[in-house]
């Protein structure tokens, strides 16, 4: 079909496709991030909605809020794409509790279909992992766990090394954001580089196996982000 597509602050919205149904939409984007790819306690996937209908438009987003369907609403697309699942835990009750639960009543009331490339999009090849690390050059990139066509986590090598607080404060220029918290961190230049875009405490063993200098990831836990010269010497 003919895509057209309409860039709003953070959330991009393709409007204008004709006859596709949003089960294509779904087929595509499992053929880039499969299913099977997702870690064992995600739940990626087709989150609400019925995937016969044909897509009006489809909005882009991090996260579903009210607001963000509303804003699908407006622009008239009936499938939203998010990164994290609206559904991550079971509901015992559908009201106007928590928005959540709200959302999800905004979304079967308004007929918009939602679904959520998680940690599924953050295992496939060239998926979030890939991009983050294409954005801070990487290379001979590997990943550090891999399986099925896939893998967890990634390492790779810095062309030239950098001093450990240049390359903090460059990852925070590269990625726009104010605060990055670290470790005391390696004394000696940075060169190899791993990384998981969620929340990497799961390999952080794998990082210091694959002889990586900095390990960056979304999350972790305190306990573990505290003691971790002492669990894996990084």
């Amino acid at each position: 079909g003919k895509i057209k597509a309409v860039f709003h602050e953070n959330i991009v919205s393709l409007s204008q496709i004709y006859n596709m149904k949003i089960k294509e939409v779904v087929v595509a984007l499992e053929r880039f991030a499969p299913l099977p790819l997702q870690e064992s306690y995600d739940n990626a996937g087709l989150q609400i909605g019925l995937t016969e209908a044909e897509a009006s438009g489809v909005l882009l987003c991090l996260d579903v809020t009210e607001a963000v369907i509303q804003e699908a609403v407006d622009k008239g697309c009936n499938l939203i794409v998010a990164h994290h699942p609206l559904l991550f835990r079971g509901l015992k009750q559908i009201s106007d509790a928590t928005y959540v639960e709200r959302c999800v009543r905004a979304a079967i009331l308004n007929h918009i279909a939602i679904y959520a490339a998680h940690t599924n999009l953050d295992n496939a090849l060239g998926g979030v992992n890939f991009e983050i690390a294409r954005r801070i050059g990487l290379q001979d990139i590997r990943f550090l766990v891999e399986q099925n066509g896939g893998g967890s986590g990634i390492v790779g090598t810095l062309t030239v090394p950098e001093e450990p607080i240049a390359f903090l404060r460059r990852v925070k220029s590269v990625f726009g954001i104010n605060c990055l918290m670290h470790n005391a961190g390696p004394a000696r230049p940075v060169r190899r580089v791993a990384l998981c875009g969620g929340a990497g405490d799961f390999l952080l063993k794998a990082a210091a196996e694959a002889e990586a200098d900095v390990f960056l990831t979304g999350e972790m836990g305190y306990h573990l982000y505290s003691d971790t010269k002492t669990v894996c010497g990084l």
